[in-house]
């Protein structure tokens, strides 16, 4: 009968850390894609997160593909 207070006050402490430590949350995301006349494909991503101690991180990406000619 012991162990279950012990078990039930380790379970408590591993909930408690977990949630303090967090995880970044997303505040906003866009993502935008448009097609050239020659077919170039070009993909623009902007993401803006928030991490647990309140940093904003702001991320873009971009990328180009072309199409493949024979």
């Amino acid at each position: 009968m012991n162990k279950f207070p012990r078990i039930l006050a380790g379970m408590a402490v591993l909930a408690l850390s977990i949630s303090l430590t967090g995880c970044d949350r997303t505040i906003s995301k866009s993502e935008k894609t448009s097609t050239g006349s020659d077919g170039t494909v070009k993909k623009e991503e902007k993401t803006v997160t928030r991490s647990p101690d309140g940093t904003v991180t702001k991320t873009e990406e971009s990328s180009k593909t072309a199409p493949e000619r024979p």
